[in-house]
């Protein structure tokens, strides 16, 4: 049925999608000026062709999740305008014990007086910038905004913060899953990579936003017509083999700027590209549960990548002399991950692919088989991509502090992930997630209690060892710092770029050693001063209560 019979008259015109098989649109791009970005976006959901529910950003022009461009030292200044329809919000399913629970522990959110959880509430994280958990800026503890309610944001891009690709999202505890899910989702970019990484000086770029969504075919069967990746080899982070055979049904379907590639057929959407042609590639996996691990095949050949910038850092920005430049041939990207990196377009006459590989999620974890999402289609007569990066490449001001890597902690903690059923006396009941500090009792987290978990200082480095004791893969994620991994598994890494996101694999249910990562904190941002959280990003274990609250004190 065309979708114009599932629409009302307010979503009629707002929050169309394309359809399968289009090309990849650019987002729209909205750039500060004279060191200022104002606009207003407003929060709307609607049922999509299948029935499900769907949400969206709409800039004034009607474009959706337009994509935010700002210098370092630039404030954005956004007014949320929430219009969430609550008939629309109930058919959403509510599924985990956090969101059943909730007509029983809602509160009001200090910053802004909107109803702190709700099917019809919402608020706006920056994910990845290292600016204040303030009200107005970046929290999301005491933030909300209700139906017809507006919030207004203003915030500082920090004069240091990396350039680099960045993305917003709601952040209401219970409904950040379906949310997301449902599109809410768009990039932001710290403009001046050109300056830490000279290569892509004058490059073409694009900016992807790779997001999933429900099946839209959920009761079909799979068909023998996927791609065929080369073989794999299994990495050291566990992001290649699939749990079983890497076919299969997925847990949900994927889309790339809103183009769907749907599940069972996989109708890969288009992106046109010169022969030969070098293009900047901003990739957010803006999922909400699921994983990828990209990779490019040209003739039946995997594609070496030159990565430069991985959730919104710079290579080269951190402690590596010269360029910092990374050759690979897939890139794992966990929900909430992002990924730069040069690529160079097919010959003429070819088509190549971009695939997301199998990725193993363990025993009890989603199937994300190899799946394609879009054809790559080489022609002279490609239109070029709406936007080049600057040719200006003077240096970046040096680093405040020295590379964190180099720097002792001051002590250890230990952290861990783990689920039991809601009802113990039902193994088939909700499950509850938990990330627990070590020494202290596990419990979900309760959005009415704010006491943190861990009290830090500003100034400090921190190591903290996070185990995963259950079997399937999470991905562990800080507000308002970055990161460097020190240890996988117990062996040391030399990985000489910081993350805000990385993935924990998962236990095998026997082995007496719980997997793990040693990752080194950085507190020494005077920005870091606050109350602020860390979750799994997979949110559904999120809204289930896999989050735990930090303050770092002043120094």
């Amino acid at each position: 049925a065309p979708a114009a019979a599932f629409a009302t008259p307010r979503t009629a015109q707002i929050c169309r999608r394309p359809a399968p098989g289009s090309d990849v649109p650019e987002p729209e791009s909205l750039a500060s000026h004279n060191g200022v970005l104002k606009l207003e976006l407003t929060f709307r959901n609607f049922i999509e062709p299948d029935g499900e529910v769907g949400y969206c950003y709409v800039y004034k022009d009607g474009a959706e999740a337009p994509t935010l461009r700002l210098k370092p030292g630039d404030w954005l200044e956004l007014s949320l305008k929430n219009e969430l329809s609550a008939a629309i919000a109930a058919k959403q399913p509510q599924t985990t014990p956090m969101m059943m629970g909730l007509s029983m522990s809602m509160a009001k959110a200090p910053c802004g007086g909107g109803t702190r959880m709700s099917p019809t509430s919402t608020n706006l994280h920056f994910h990845g910038l290292t600016v204040p958990a303030a009200c107005h800026e970046d929290d999301v503890l005491q933030t909300a905004v209700d139906p017809s309610g507006t919030m207004e944001y203003k915030l500082q891009i920090p004069p240091d913060e990396p350039p680099g690709l960045y993305w917003y999202h709601p952040h209401i505890h219970g409904f950040a899953k379906v949310q997301v899910l449902g599109g809410a989702s768009g990039a932001l970019i710290v403009e001046g990579l050109q300056r830490a990484e000279h290569e892509v000086a004058g490059l073409p770029e694009r900016v992807l936003v790779i997001r999933d969504q429900d099946l839209v075919n959920p009761n079909a069967a799979p068909l023998d017509n996927g791609p065929k990746p080369p073989p794999a080899v299994l990495d050291a982070d566990g992001e290649v083999l699939n749990t079983g055979s890497g076919t299969g049904k997925p847990a949900k379907d994927l889309s790339i700027n809103f183009v769907p590639v749907s599940y069972p057929e996989y109708r890969p959407a288009i992106i046109r590209t010169k022969p030969l042609e070098r293009q900047l590639w901003r990739v957010v996996n803006a999922s909400a549960i699921t994983y990828l691990n990209l990779q490019l095949i040209y003739n039946g050949l995997a594609q070496p990548v030159e990565v430069v910038a991985m959730d919104g850092v710079p290579l080269n920005e951190n402690g590596i002399p010269g360029p910092g430049v990374v050759w690979v041939d897939h890139i794992g990207l966990p929900p909430g991950g992002r990924g730069e990196f040069i690529v160079k377009g097919p010959p003429a006459s070819t088509t190549g692919t971009l695939l997301t590989r199998s990725v193993n999620t363990g025993p009890v974890g989603e199937n994300d088989p190899v799946r394609l999402i879009a054809t790559i289609v080489s022609s002279p007569t490609a239109p070029e991509p709406p936007l080049r990066l600057p040719a200006d490449t003077t240096p970046l001001p040096k680093p405040a502090f020295p590379w964190v890597g180099n720097v002792k902690p001051v002590r250890t903690r230990l952290l861990y992930f783990s689920e039991k059923p809601s009802d113990s006396n039902n193994p088939n009941s909700p499950t509850v997630f938990m990330i627990t500090v070590d020494g202290q009792t596990p419990k979900p987290f309760d959005p009415n209690d704010l006491t943190p978990n861990i009290v830090a200082h500003q100034g400090d480095v921190e190591d903290w060892i996070i185990e995963n004791r259950t079997q399937e893969l999470h991905a562990f994620h800080i507000h308002q710092l970055h990161f460097v991994l020190e240890e996988f598994f117990g062996v040391p890494v030399s990985e000489p770029f910081l993350r805000d996101t990385i993935n924990v694999p998962f236990w095998d249910g026997k082995s007496p050693t719980y997997p793990s990562v040693r990752l080194r904190m950085d507190f020494r941002d005077p920005n870091t001063v606050g109350t602020f959280i860390y979750h799994c990003h997979l949110l559904e274990h999120e809204d289930g209560g896999m989050m735990g609250i930090i303050r770092v004190e002043p120094r």
